[in-house]
């Protein structure tokens, strides 16, 4: 596998993760192993839609800058998408506030059929009320609990999790910054607080030690991506949604087989009472 799979509870050092790899890949033979992942993925996810019985829910966490959007842009584009959403969490609205931290999220995850990208998502309220302290300890710290159940929950009625943090170094992110205030095509994206939360770098990795070690589960498994080379990251993701998918296709084919009989019948059915 390209990327790092956490899928137990146990003791993780985020900062000893690379945050750069190449796979043993050019950039020009990563692009032309994404174009057959690409292929692969849209016919899976072809499958998943049609039978029905499952969703996928593909949750990306990563610091500003580290290529969520741009993820999802090519993970997501080689899929139909008819059969995807994205959705994004920002700062909680006053409704929001009023209930639940989950309740947000709940209401966006995915139904039978269908695949959803969260761009950001339920972690937030772990990892950015723990840095900036907007609530006590004692609120934060019961939400690794309640996550596990939600996503176990999410599980238990068939949908597929899988958890991408895009990890991005520091300079990495710098010079993505720079980049994107040279270039007016992209100085919308910028935000005076990527600057300001680079202050807490190293809050946000002790964070994410916190959640790596804690909300790691076989169900609901994180993968670091290295993402510095956003080629490499594109591909190392692929991946990991092929290898996750592939094993429900003989499950989706047969649910495919039963769903053309019904058909068929009720085609004759309704041709031999016609007019």
């Amino acid at each position: 596998m390209l990327c790092e799979k956490f899928d137990n509870p146990g003791k993780v050092s985020f900062t000893t993760i690379p945050t750069k790899s190449d796979g043993g890949m050019t950039e020009a033979q990563a692009l032309e192993r994404f174009a057959k992942q690409a292929v692969e993925l849209g016919k899976l996810q072809e499958l998943l839609s049609a039978a029905g019985t499952h969703a996928l829910l593909v949750v990306l966490q990563g610091r500003d800058a580290s290529g969520k959007d741009g993820a999802i842009k090519s993970v997501a584009g080689a899929m139909n998408p008819g059969g995807t959403r994205v959705a994004s969490f920002k700062v909680p609205t006053p409704e929001e506030r009023a209930h639940d931290f989950l309740w947000r999220i709940h209401k966006q995850t995915p139904g039978k059929g269908e695949v959803v990208f969260f761009n950001r998502s339920h972690y937030e309220d772990i990892l950015v009320v723990r840095v900036h302290e907007l609530a006590p300890k004692a609120v934060w710290e019961k939400r690794y609990d309640d996550i596990n159940s939600f996503e176990n929950l999410l599980v238990d009625n068939n949908v597929i999790v899988v958890k991408f943090f895009l990890h991005v170094s520091k300079d990495e992110q710098e010079r993505r910054l720079l980049e994107r205030e040279a270039n007016p095509d992209k100085a919308w994206k910028l935000n005076p607080s990527d600057w300001t939360e680079r202050n807490f770098w190293d809050n946000y990795s002790a964070a994410y030690d916190d959640v790596l070690e804690r909300c790691s589960t076989k169900d609901a498994p994180w993968y670091v991506i290295p993402a510095d080379n956003k080629w490499f990251r594109n591909v190392a993701m692929a991946e990991v949604l092929i290898e996750t998918l592939k094993p429900y296709k003989a499950e989706w084919k047969a649910a495919l087989a039963k769903l053309g009989a019904e058909q068929k019948v009720a085609l004759d059915k309704a041709r031999a009472t016609a007019g």
